[in-house]
């Protein structure tokens, strides 16, 4: 539950949240649209917030804390699956641009 990866791109980082929630379902990734949306504390951006759909209104999703360098994984129940710790991340207040 506490893996340690260096994700230095925000599409390395991308990818290995798509991989980790299809892994939970066995969905194909892809096939699978990994949507995101950004997360922001007092205006300024901190994070972001992922989710795949999968069948049967099968819905995964992920947080990623830039400021506490790790990714939170949930599953439709909203039980946490998985942590990643990130010992090298982008920056997440270069989001806003």
């Amino acid at each position: 539950m506490g893996d340690v990866a260096a994700l230095p791109t925000l599409a390395e980082l991308r990818n290995h949240v798509l991989e980790i929630l299809c892994r939970n379902d066995n969905l194909d990734p892809s096939q699978t649209p990994l949507r995101q949306a950004l997360i922001t504390r007092k205006g300024t951006p901190c994070g972001l917030f992922f989710e795949v759909q999968g069948p049967r209104m099968l819905r995964n999703f992920a947080i990623w804390a830039g400021d506490e360098n790790r990714i939170l994984y949930y599953n439709s129940g909203g039980e946490r699956v998985a942590e990643t710790k990130l010992s090298e991340a982008p920056d997440p207040r270069a989001l806003a641009a």
